[in-house]
């Protein structure tokens, strides 16, 4: 099935289904990074947009864990980057109704929570077409080394994902029910 087929798919089921209530474990997630020895305390996460899952109260919780919080704004060309936030910044809109910081701090995260409209088995993600997270984890990973989690509810988990040269494969994925690695 075509990506693009894909996502018309789960977007329509994410918008039937959507509950506010379901959440990562956030124990499950520390335990990750533990036991894959992940020392960085920058975290890249999301404001969810669009019924995503929502990351806020994970985002909260790895603040009072001591961890820097960022959150990505979207820029010229097709290019995203990650700046300071906490829970009390205010947010602006973008053009493309996305809240993003209004800081300028700018950050290279360790960790980032990648949203998705869809993912498979092999740790493959479809978002919302525009390449932002797959160029911005390859520049990442040019430059360092970073953890990247996919966040989703486990329905939006398909059979397989058609990739290409430019997707980049996450190291794990958290549903509410899973963790894939």
């Amino acid at each position: 099935m075509k990506k693009s087929l894909i996502r018309k798919s789960i977007l329509k089921i994410r918008k039937k289904y959507f509950e506010k209530k379901i959440s990562i474990n956030f124990q499950i997630l520390l335990k990750i990074l533990k036991n894959k020895n992940i020392k960085g305390k920058i975290i890249g996460g999301y404001y969810s947009y669009n019924n995503e899952l929502d990351c806020s109260e994970l985002l909260k919780k790895f603040e009072n864990k001591k961890y820097l919080i960022t959150l990505p704004k979207i820029e010229n060309n097709f290019k995203m980057d990650f700046f300071e936030w906490t829970p009390k910044d205010p947010l602006i809109i973008n053009k493309y109704g996305i809240p993003e910081p209004s800081s300028n701090k700018f950050r290279y995260p360790d960790i980032i929570l990648v949203p998705m409209v869809a993912f498979d088995e092999n740790l493959n993600r479809v978002g919302y077409g525009g390449g932002f997270y797959d160029r911005y984890i390859r520049k990442m990973k040019r430059k360092k080394n970073i953890t990247v989690i996919g966040l989703a509810y486990s329905f939006q988990k398909v059979k397989k994902i058609p990739t290409n040269k430019y997707d980049m494969k996450l190291d794990f994925i958290l549903t509410e029910k899973k963790v894939l690695q």
